[in-house]
């Protein structure tokens, strides 16, 4: 009797570790077991807390991907917040969040500063994306989305433009204010490719100091790429539940079967060495980018965007290279890009910038800016013979963080194969707005 007393509590405890270790087998976090991923988390933890974090790729690369994967799932989970693109939020504000009151030791933040800027892991991420993506599309679908997003890109622009200084005089900013300290930042390119340049500009024509106008601009573009975020978790839901509104990822509507014109996604095995040799095309195509950059003073990343599709249209690159690369962008897009926001969360969006000037009329000012571009461009995209949510999806890329904000956009959304169009819409259209920008302050002044 005494024995079986003793007996039974020791099976019921083996009993719930049994049941624990079950339940956290059947769930997964980034593909990796719960109860596996638990323990790589505390390494992780354990290893940063401790200062004894590798300096290197790998150091990096494991705070950034173990905060994607936590983040990214839980995203996926939450009631409400998974239907606004729930991780693409959670991955960029909680890092950010995290930084501003000091909860990453300063030898991580150098770890994580080492693999996003150092070693530019965004560019290469963006390289993955755009061509392998570009390699991967039919044609025709490709020519005809380049040339077709134009039109709402330049409608949307303008439309923002207007809506935006209508609503800024609401709440008692200036035109002058509102047109070149929230406007042309949210549609400017990011921070790289537009706030940067625009400081510089303003500095030479206004006469204070670049830092001054950087965080002067810098909120306003945080704060529409949110909006953008939201956004296009917003359009997917309205795709889902009206289907004749959305190309599940297709920009252009086809008269033939859409069949026809998209990737067979029967499942292959993968060839990791064709795969390989697809990766070295990627890098070729952004190496040769930048030297063309040299020569007529265009952005690199630009130029291989162009000179993807040169390539794509004219068929010189044998089709199982295009595979190779296209090999490439499906695991970039599936495995590196919550772990890519992580990291733009915490180095790229400065909290405190955006807390020194937040308002209920900033906010809504900025909202307004970014809701009005995609909101022109879903009712004018059937005229186009594009998809409405596609159509707006792209367009409201041209408001987010430059390459940054393409990501955490399309990633809320689930269309990263929209990607070379996000690229141009906020690329080109970004330095359309600088440069137009920086000559109408400089008649003005």
């Amino acid at each position: 009797m005494m024995n079986n007393n003793h007996i039974k509590p020791q099976l019921s405890r083996t009993s719930i570790a049994d049941q624990w270790l079950r339940i956290a087998g059947q769930h997964e976090v980034g593909a990796v077991p719960l109860f596996l991923f638990i323990s790589i988390a505390t390494i992780v933890a354990i290893s940063s807390w401790a200062g004894i974090l590798p300096k290197n790729m790998i150091g990096g690369l494991g705070i950034i991907m173990t905060l994607g994967f936590a983040f990214a799932q839980i995203g996926r989970k939450t009631p409400l917040l998974k239907d606004i693109g729930g991780p693409a939020i959670l991955c960029l504000l909680v890092p950010s969040v995290l930084v501003y009151f000091d909860i990453f030791r300063a030898d991580t933040l150098d770890t994580v500063k080492l693999l996003m800027k150092e070693a530019n892991l965004l560019y290469f991420v963006i390289a993955c994306l755009v061509v392998g993506s570009i390699l991967g599309m039919n044609r025709f679908i490709l020519v005809q989305g380049m040339i077709r997003m134009f039109v709402p890109l330049v409608i949307g622009t303008i439309t923002a433009v207007v809506t935006g200084l209508l609503v800024g005089k609401l709440f008692g900013y200036s035109f002058y204010h509102t047109f070149f300290f929230i406007v042309v930042p949210i549609i400017g390119g990011g921070i790289g490719e537009g706030i940067l340049p625009l400081s510089l500009a303003y500095s030479a024509i206004l006469g204070s100091a670049p830092d001054v106008y950087v965080a002067q601009l810098a909120p306003a573009a945080v704060v529409g790429n949110i909006f953008a975020i939201v956004c296009a978790g917003l359009l997917t839901r309205v795709g889902n539940s009206r289907p004749a509104l959305s190309g599940d990822g297709m920009l252009i509507r086809c008269k033939e079967d859409n069949i026809r014109f998209t990737r067979s996604e029967e499942p292959q095995q993968t060839d990791f060495q064709l795969m390989g040799g697809g990766l070295l095309m990627i890098c070729a195509f952004f190496i040769v980018g930048g030297l063309f950059e040299r020569l007529v003073h265009i952005p690199g990343p630009v130029l291989m965007i162009l000179i993807a599709v040169l390539c794509k249209y004219t068929k010189i690159i044998p089709q199982k290279m295009e595979l190779g690369a296209y090999s490439c962008y499906k695991f970039v897009s599936a495995a590196l890009v919550w772990p890519l926001m992580i990291g733009l969360g915490m180095l790229y969006v400065p909290l405190e910038s955006v807390v020194s000037v937040f308002s209920v009329g900033y906010v809504v000012v900025c909202g307004s800016v970014v809701l009005s571009m995609a909101a022109i461009s879903f009712f004018i995209a059937p005229a186009l013979n594009m998809y409405p949510v596609e159509a707006s999806i792209v367009t409201t890329c041209h408001s987010g963080l430059g390459g940054t904000g393409d990501v955490a956009i399309l990633s809320a959304s689930g269309r990263m194969s929209l990607m070379p169009f996000a690229q141009i819409a906020t690329r080109i259209g970004g330095a359309a707005t600088v440069i137009g920008a920086t000559l109408l302050l400089g008649w003005i002044v």
